[in-house]
């Protein structure tokens, strides 16, 4: 257990008592039998987003009228031997067990006016589906926890990537997949030996099935039918899977509201295995952006100006990382401002649209992912560095970073990379902005608006000092230190100042 230090703990106590319950946030008294509800949390919050179980704090739902916050502030000491019983079955009661778990103590004034603490459990979304042993399997709402049936946990293990649907052996004959594709990646992958149920079996694409005859049958995986079959959205319909392409062009920012579709074009639906899938999906869009757009209500032509590899790089991970159990295509969109890129399935594992910068990508689909780069022209090395590629990409062009966001209400649930065709401003232009809207800003901003480290936002904002773009604020601490623009005085002084200092003398 960590103890933060009194200036961190005082103001994290303070944004705590304003703080109400929520799908990462929840509180808990060390009363009798409370243990149980807190290992649900915990399960609660490793298989939801994560987030942080404050222990000692009383809902502020208990307060009587006329009660300062202060009164929930019931600390560790109200039941000290139930902290050790909960540490404890936090390493024994989770199935599998679970990492991931930091515990810090926060010192404090309880309500009767004695030190005490204040415990923090911080909870990391987990990559596996996690129950409390002889306790259930629990997710987390907007403010409370759920305890979910098989179906749910079944579903929730696609969700999380710890079941791939690729893997499954599928009811298919084997001679609809003996394609040139196969052909074609029978020889890069130097498979010299054994028919083609062998050779299968040998890379882990096929299963020796007991069909209902009791009799055994070497079926494909998923993975084969996607990576071989020559339609296998068709084969694998009758499972419940899609597996094609959708490419839709609009006319104009949005997907109209009226009766008539805003297509500039009828929509494009692209087929086949997924090698050469991916390769018609990248070649239809960039020959639709070569063409440029006539801007809706403008009459103006606009290019889109997305890196080549960034483009192929969004199509690729839809393709590679989607759930292949969910009844959906993947859908591209290709807007007068941007290009989206929907595919079904939520982001797998512990990655989220906050993280995937850092994070990079995870794989859903470990089959399909390692037998595309056996192909000559592989789309993909399998390296886990494409999505920071297209970070990186993108900001070399001076356009928007791509904006991840997952869609959890749809009846298919959904992860959507924005390419956006628009310029990125300069940090200075950032930092400019803000403070007209806000008045100031510190390092910590600066270091958001840009990705700076603290160092060189410091500097960066020492420069703009000396340049007189910016004056600091009174402070009680350089690290507190807030900076804002000249007032129109001190830009005039310094502009006249500036004159008389290159005036030439008669």
């Amino acid at each position: 257990m960590k103890d933060l230090p009194p200036p961190q703990a005082a103001d994290r106590l303070a944004a705590l008592l304003k703080s109400a319950e929520s799908r990462t946030l929840d509180f808990k008294r060390l009363g009798a039998g409370k243990i149980a509800k807190m290992l649900e949390t915990i399960c609660a919050f490793a298989n939801t987003e994560g987030g942080v179980l404050v222990i000692g704090i009383g809902d502020a739902k208990e307060l009587r009228a006329g009660e300062k916050p202060q009164q929930r502030l019931w600390g560790i000491q109200e039941n000290p031997e139930a902290l050790d019983e909960l540490q404890r079955k936090c390493r024994t009661q989770f199935n599998p067990s679970m990492d991931g778990i930091g515990v810090y103590r926060l010192p404090c004034t309880l309500r009767d006016g004695k030190a005490g603490d204040v415990v923090l459990v911080r909870v990391e979304k987990s990559d596996r589906v996690h129950s409390v042993v002889d306790g259930g399997t629990w997710t987390r709402g907007d403010a409370s926890n759920r305890q979910l049936g098989a179906t749910e946990i079944t579903e929730l293990s696609y969700q999380r990537g710890e079941r791939s649907a690729e893997s499954e052996p599928v009811a298919i004959p084997l001679r609809l997949l003996d394609t040139p594709v196969w052909h074609t990646f029978v020889r890069s992958r130097g498979l010299r030996t054994g028919d083609m149920a062998e050779q299968m079996q040998r890379i882990g694409l096929a299963d020796t099935v007991k069909t209902g005859s009791a009799e055994e049958q070497v079926q494909p995986r998923r993975a084969a039918v996607l990576l071989f079959a020559e339609e296998p959205g068709s084969l694998l319909a009758a499972s419940g899977t899609r597996a094609d392409i959708r490419l839709l062009v609009y006319a104009g920012k949005e997907v109209g509201s009226s009766s008539t579709p805003n297509l500039r074009k009828p929509p494009k639906t692209l087929r086949g295995p997924l090698i050469e899938q991916i390769d018609a999906a990248v070649r239809a869009v960039l020959d639709e952006l070569a063409q440029g757009l006539t801007l809706v209500g403008s009459g103006f032509k606009t290019r889109h100006r997305y890196p080549e590899r960034v483009v192929k790089e969004a199509i690729v991970n839809a393709v590679i990382h989607r759930d292949y159990h969910l009844n959906r295509d993947i859908f591209i969109r290709i807007f007068d401002d941007r290009i989206d890129v929907e595919s079904p399935g939520m982001l797998p594992g512990r990655i989220t649209p906050d993280n995937i910068a850092r994070a990079g990508s995870q794989a859903r689909n470990p089959l399909i992912a390692q037998n595309l780069r056996e192909f000559p022209v592989a789309p993909n090395i399998d390296a886990g560095e494409g999505v920071k590629m297209m970070f990186s990409e993108m900001a070399a062009a001076k356009l928007y970073p791509p904006q991840y966001r997952q869609s959890t209400e749809a009846a298919v649930e959904s992860v959507t990379v924005t390419l956006l065709n628009l310029e990125r401003p300069s940090v200075w232009d950032e930092v400019s902005d803000w403070i007209d809207r806000e008045g100031s800003l510190g390092n910590a901003k600066l270091r958001a608006i840009s990705g700076w480290d603290t160092l060189a936002a410091s500097r960066q904002l020492r420069q703009w000092v000396s340049q007189g773009l910016l004056e600091p604020l009174p402070a009680a601490s350089r690290q507190q230190a807030r900076y804002t623009k000249p007032s129109k005085e001190t830009q005039d002084q310094g502009s006249l100042s500036w004159s008389f200092d290159n005036e030439t003398p008669n």
